[in-house]
């Protein structure tokens, strides 16, 4: 069932324009970083698998995903750059605050105080916390040059990975989709 789902995806891939295709990957790796439940990283590594069957082409891919993943880290940035004190104020009735408890903020700024960019460097590999290091990246006021850089290189550390990953195990890719299903 999973080869004849990942065929028909292929298929329908195959009849988009290029152009869409990359846009639903820069997409995906952009909302990721704003809406946790979104599972960017799996399509990331679907991403290596369609390049290692010719569907799309690799660098393109590569490089879409790294400038969204890095521009919906920044988003959140500068969300929590404008909004930190606001969270920070009324901890009892803020909006994002139904979403994140504040206790990962607090955990966040800890990190952020101890670490500084070594955090925004290791978030890609921090499971459930690219939205909260982000945001407290921004409400810690850090400064945006380095976190733009921190946050490139741990982009491209993370979905080199996915898309290597997706790259090798093609072969296997049915045997994946039939476990995360």
């Amino acid at each position: 069932m999973a080869d004849q789902i990942i065929q028909n995806v292929i298929e329908w891939i195959s009849v988009v324009p290029p152009l869409g295709v990359y846009l639903i990957f820069f997409g995906v790796a952009y909302f990721e970083n704003i809406i946790p439940p979104v599972p960017g990283d799996v399509l990331v590594a679907f991403g290596g698998y369609l390049a290692a069957e010719g569907v799309v082409a690799l660098f393109p891919i590569w490089s879409l995903t790294i400038v969204a993943s890095v521009f919906g880290f920044m988003t959140m940035y500068w969300l929590g750059y404008k909004w930190g004190e606001q969270i920070e104020s009324s901890r009892e009735s803020h909006f994002i605050l139904r979403f994140i408890p504040y206790k990962y903020f607090k955990r966040g700024k800890k990190w952020m105080n101890r670490w500084g960019q070594g955090v925004v460097i290791a978030n890609r590999f921090l499971a459930g916390t690219r939205s909260v290091i982000s945001l407290t990246a921004g409400m810690s006021y850090l400064k945006i040059t380095p976190t733009v850089l921190s946050s490139t290189i741990s982009s491209i550390l993370w979905n080199s990975l996915l898309i290597g990953m997706g790259w090798v195990i093609r072969d296997n890719w049915p045997i994946i989709g039939q476990y995360l299903s």
